[in-house]
């Protein structure tokens, strides 16, 4: 699929490691991508690393065999692109490691100008980040005392006005999380005042200079009114648009003034389960934390569960468990399972989606496991094996006393139901919770259905859960990968919301 000279061009700002973006220049019409994105603009080092070799990897039909040599780790990421310095440079110029804020809007201005060379129409992506908004990161910040109105967070956004009334996208998209619809400055929501000032940006920002347009602002949920008249519409789940994840995101679409019509809601699509996309991934064990790693001090250390005390319990709510435990325990024994490899010569598919994840992709990178401490190896074959006869993740009140985490919020947890889903288990038979940064402090809330493999999520199995294609490499150690994986857009999502907003724009720019 090449990139037409008709392609509309998009600057995609807040990129995190680009799935929004992705979204948009994976978007087919007629064998060619209708949209480019021209330049992705991101603070973090690490991710702007992701966005550059994203942008490297789309110049070829094929990846060239510098580039397995560099994910398998035979070379650097200096020299695969010291191979191809033309392609290099081009990517070099299209993502921009610079934190907007800080950075002069002159300079903003200037690399805008030049990414869209004189277009007439062209789409703006992004939001501004999301801790700020989040219900978790106002818990932290009123936790720690921290004046939540004073966070510069909440002002980041005027970042990305700016952008809209100094250059006048044809549309622009603004994504951010659930939690804006309730967060408050002064008494004020902050989401009715975000609305109003992204419908007139200049005069929002006070800018003389700035241009006159105003925009239709739309949601694309597909059982709001077209025109969005409560705030509310503007959440998309990504669960009922076949994305394997329930993630609850704002979406707001707007439309110049002085351009036609309207964007198309977005299609209910069939659930698709968390199984479904990670089916044919190799089986793969833990690791042992602190401690000589080995198969068989695995397999020894993960069947101590089976000295515990309460696995003698013979009451209704453990015993279907405890021999499900034991059951797992006799099938450990047959399997040769390693802990995965950061690259390895991959031709199976998952049973949906097998197009999309597959595209591009010579092999299989990062499915390789972290480790764990021994007791929390327990606790993940306890929760695994506990979905399995419950078909429900346990809260900490249903796991034994001896398991439960010496922490000063699991009584309260166990009493008042506080942080009561501590270790949570993601099905196989439905879509996932949310997978968020917080993935790359710990895998207690993200651990395998498979008890037999007791882990948690490897940053292939994030990915796949995020939508983003097996040839998407993400640079950085582990947990940066998993950081930003949590961070970003799901891009099978967002090629849905680039399709319903091609409609609005001429074939021509």
């Amino acid at each position: 699929m090449s990139i037409s000279k008709r392609s509309i061009p998009v600057i995609d700002i807040f990129a995190g490691p680009g799935g929004l973006g992705e979204g948009f220049q994976q978007l087919d019409r007629d064998g060619e991508r209708p949209f480019d994105v021209r330049l992705s603009i991101e603070k973090d080092a690490v991710a702007c690393q992701t966005l550059k070799l994203r942008k490297f990897f789309h110049q070829f039909k094929q990846p060239p065999a510098e580039y397995d040599a560099y994910v398998k780790g035979a070379i650097t990421l200096e020299q695969l692109y010291q191979a191809f310095p033309k392609q290099e440079a081009r990517a070099d110029q299209s993502a921009w490691h610079a934190e907007l804020g800080k950075v002069a809007p002159q300079q903003v201005s200037k690399r805008v100008r030049a990414a869209l060379n004189g277009a007439k129409h062209w789409i703006l992506l992004g939001g501004p980040p999301c801790q700020a908004y989040s219900i978790v990161g106002r818990a932290r910040m009123l936790s720690t005392h921290e004046n939540f109105e004073k966070d510069e967070r909440h002002f980041l956004y005027r970042e990305y006005l700016r952008i809209v009334a100094d250059h006048a996208p044809s549309a622009f998209i603004f994504e951010n999380v659930k939690g804006l619809l309730s967060s408050t400055q002064s008494g004020e929501r902050v989401f009715t005042r975000i609305l109003e000032d992204l419908r007139s940006p200049a005069r929002a920002l006070g800018v003389r200079g700035g241009t006159k347009f105003q925009y239709r602002l739309y949601a694309l949920s597909p059982s709001a009114d077209i025109v969005a008249s409560q705030t509310p519409d503007f959440l998309v789940l990504s669960e009922q648009h076949g994305i394997p994840q329930s993630r609850h995101r704002i979406i707001v679409i707007g439309v110049r003034s002085d351009l036609p019509g309207t964007p198309k809601p977005l299609e209910f699509q069939s659930t698709v389960d968390a199984g479904r996309v990670l089916d044919d991934l190799p089986e793969i064990r833990s690791r042992l934390s602190q401690e000589a790693d080995s198969l068989k001090a695995w397999r020894e250390a993960v069947s101590e569960i089976g000295c515990q005390r309460w696995m003698e319990s013979k009451s209704n709510g453990l015993l279907q468990v405890t021999r499900e435990i034991q059951a797992v325990l006799r099938r450990q024994k047959a399997l040769e399972m390693n802990p995965g490899n950061l690259f390895q010569s991959y031709s199976r598919k998952p049973s949906v989606l097998a197009d999309w994840y597959r595209a591009g992709a010579t092999g299989l990178s990062l499915h390789e496991t972290r480790q764990h401490r021994r007791d929390d190896l327990h606790r993940y074959l306890f929760a695994a094996c506990y979905l399995r006869v419950h078909e429900r993740s346990p809260r900490i009140k249903d796991f034994p006393s001896e398991l439960r985490p010496d922490h000063k919020n699991v009584k309260l947890a166990v009493k008042e139901g506080m942080f009561a889903d501590r270790f949570r288990v993601q099905p196989s038979d439905r879509p996932s919770t949310t997978i968020t940064s917080h993935i790359a402090k710990d895998g207690h809330y993200f651990i395998h259905y498979s008890a037999e493999q007791c882990r948690s999520l490897t940053v292939r199995e994030a990915a796949r859960l995020q939508t983003f294609p097996d040839s998407y490499y993400f640079c950085g150690g582990r947990t940066e990968q998993y950081h930003q994986v949590g961070n970003a857009v799901p891009p099978l999502l967002a090629r849905q919301i680039a399709r319903s907003i091609l409609s609005l724009l001429p074939r021509r720019t």
